[in-house]
């Protein structure tokens, strides 16, 4: 193992090797972890000791290890993304992170944008599941059961835009309106939204093959995408889409086009069905027809937009996990956010880091693992013994605090383990 200046690894453990494009995951793995800001103080603790019981009690353990973002980052190296932890994850291959603020002069628009484009996590992979004893607005919640692929590179999360009366926003408006017969405000803020061939087409891999794996449980891959609008940029992601599918999946892929004119609607058990959606009707269709989606593939931003949707349908982004994931390397963290007023409490709801570390658990292939996490999970919810978010939306429960819900995931485990 490589020497780090403020990295202490631990004395036992291996660490996760990527060889022969295959990950090798060691019985008690290493693991780096981003504590985070806000209340990444209080989800981070409880979710690393959850998911260190329930390996442990499923022939596994973890030994974690402290790596810097944000404010601790700039407290231990003087900056908030230090090159030291972009190595370490590099090194170490998969890490979890709790939720991070991006400080004003920080140097980034965001430090969790940065960690996806500098380690090249292309993909960002959301879950949205329904967790029985979870309030939910809807009539029938546990119709939703989607993942989300979500393109994490490109799109307008790439971060090129002109600031309005800026010298180059005035080039840039000067060069489209006089050589590109646009008619472009001069007041205008500008930006650019770039979606390559490459990018499209190694994220709907991503979500083929996920779907592939997982074809007893899904059926459909849907690409979701503006492109009657923007007919080259989200348009063409559509049509890279379906090239994927149609050129590299053709004996275990078919389209919608094809399942209905040549197979009655009848879907093969050995097929996926690729289809696509426009973004805006894919968020009626959430509603509407949330058991007709298995996965979804979007570009950066109509991915955001439909997994923070889904997610409040099944209960909220507090227990939203998520992922970042590129070629043997991934970054497992909540999709909520520091909550910095609520730091340092003991106060909420770890749910969404701790599901994250599920999809960590998924990733490395321990399924009896993960799988006795759902269910201790969702017994404690059951029993009504929720931190305060839930409390207050249920009757007859009791609240308690982030560790000792934390606490009451572990000692239900026993009922399953």
């Amino acid at each position: 193992m490589n020497s780090f200046e403020k990295i202490t690894i631990p004395s036992e453990g291996e660490k996760i090797i990527w060889e022969d494009e295959e990950l090798k995951i060691p019985n008690e793995p290493i693991i780096p972890q981003i504590e985070g800001d806000g209340t990444g103080k209080d989800v981070s603790p409880a979710a690393k000791k959850v998911l260190k019981a329930a390996a442990q009690k499923t022939g596994h353990d973890i030994h974690w290890m402290s790596i810097y973002a944000g404010e601790s980052a700039n407290d231990t190296y003087g900056e908030y993304l230090p090159q030291e932890t972009l190595d370490a994850i590099e090194e170490f291959r998969i890490a979890l992170k709790g939720p991070l603020t991006t400080p004003v002069g920080g140097g980034f628009r965001s430090l969790n944008v940065a960690i996806r484009q500098k380690l090249n996590l292309y993909t960002c992979m959301r879950p949205v599941y329904y967790l029985e004893g979870i309030p939910s607005p809807m009539k029938n919640p546990e119709n939703m059961d989607m993942v989300i692929f979500r393109e994490n590179t490109e799109d307008v999360y790439s971060g090129i835009e002109w600031k309005k009366g800026s010298q180059k926003n005035k080039n840039i408006i000067n060069y489209l309106n006089d050589e590109m017969g646009t008619q472009i405000p001069e007041d205008s803020g500008i930006g650019v939204k770039p979606i390559s061939e490459k990018a499209t087409k190694r994220l709907v891999r991503k979500a083929i093959d996920y779907a592939l794996e997982n074809r007893n449980k899904y059926q459909f891959v849907t690409l979701v995408h503006k492109g009657n609008i923007m007919k080259f940029t989200e348009g063409a992601f559509r049509d890279w889409g379906y090239k994927v599918a149609e050129e590299e999946y053709g004996d275990n892929v078919i389209t919608e086009n094809t399942l209905w004119e040549e197979r009655e609607g009848k879907i093969p058990k050995d097929k996926i069905v690729v289809n696509d959606r426009l973004a805006d009707n894919m968020l009626q269709q959430l509603i509407t027809r949330t058991s007709k989606y298995d996965i979804l593939a979007t570009p950066n931003l109509n991915g955001d937009y439909i997994s923070d949707a889904a997610a409040g349908q099944v209960g909220g982004l507090g227990i939203a996990p998520g992922s970042n994931i590129g070629d043997g390397k991934a970054v497992f963290e909540p999709t909520h956010g520091t909550a910095p007023k609520y730091a340092g409490k003991d106060k909420v709801n770890p749910t969404g880091a701790i599901l994250s570390g599920r999809i960590m658990l998924q990733y490395i292939g321990w399924d009896k693992t993960q799988k006795l996490l759902k269910k201790a999970i969702e017994k404690t919810y059951k029993d009504k013994t929720v931190t305060y978010d839930i409390y207050r939306q249920i009757d007859g429960g009791k609240k308690v605090k982030c560790s000792e819900f934390a606490n009451l995931i572990i000692e239900n485990m026993e009922s399953f383990s």
